[in-house]
């Protein structure tokens, strides 16, 4: 029942999708936790938001290093943010975080890092880790102009690596965005997965409600 959740690009919304399913699958009565294998850019006080809403959104509480293996404080591409730090990201050490996560719950929802096939080193990126982690995946389309080229050419990424896409959900990050529907209905003949919502455009945006939208029973299962 766990997935990877991942985007057509940085800042469309996979945070707040991911905690949305964390709370959805919660409802169920499942004991759920989110993953951030890599973070990178912190607030003015030191934390990390993808970190802390995939923590509010959890039932089952872990290690902040357990969760999330990878944190840098440069808001880079990861395999930049790790260099700044002399570091180098390594999958094995985030697929080890993962089994011992899935061993304390039910569900994880690991978020990758910007869109799928962002660097993560100079050799692998966010397609090849959710390749070896192996979970079906969830799509984030940040509804903007230009998101039909990036929601295409990211179904075509995800497909090439033999991964199930389990659904799809059309967040609008641009509430001034001209024939969003038109555009969602295009998704919808392209792409074989099934849309789980469609999120409204929202000042503050909130996970409990987001939840309460998603088509949970038709996520296609691995």
């Amino acid at each position: 029942m766990s997935l990877f959740v991942t985007g057509t690009d940085t800042n469309i919304g996979k945070t707040l999708i991911s905690a949305a399913l964390l709370h959805a699958y919660a409802l169920q009565g499942k004991r759920v936790v989110g993953m951030k294998p890599v973070a990178a850019g912190c607030e003015s006080d030191g934390s990390y938001c993808d970190v802390t809403a995939l923590q509010a959104a959890s039932n089952v509480q872990v290690a902040d290093t357990l969760m999330n293996p990878y944190r840098y404080p440069t808001a880079a591409a990861p395999h930049l943010a790790a260099r700044l730090q002399g570091e180098t990201i390594e999958l094995p050490r985030i697929l080890r975080s993962y089994t011992e996560l899935s061993a304390l719950a039910d569900v994880v929802v690991v978020e990758g890092a910007g869109g799928f096939i962002l660097p993560l080193n100079e050799q692998q990126n966010g397609g090849d880790l959710a390749a070896a982690l192996n979970l079906p995946v969830v799509l984030v389309v940040g509804l903007r102009l230009g998101c039909l080229n990036h929601a295409l050419l990211t179904v075509q990424a995800i497909h090439a690596r033999g991964l199930k896409l389990a659904g799809w959900v059309a967040n609008c990050v641009d509430e001034q965005m001209a024939l969003r529907d038109e555009n969602i209905a295009t998704l919808q003949k392209r792409i074989s997965a099934p849309l789980l919502g469609v999120v409204p455009y929202q000042l503050q945006p909130d996970a409990r409600y987001v939840a309460a939208s998603l088509d949970m029973a038709s996520l296609v299962p691995r």
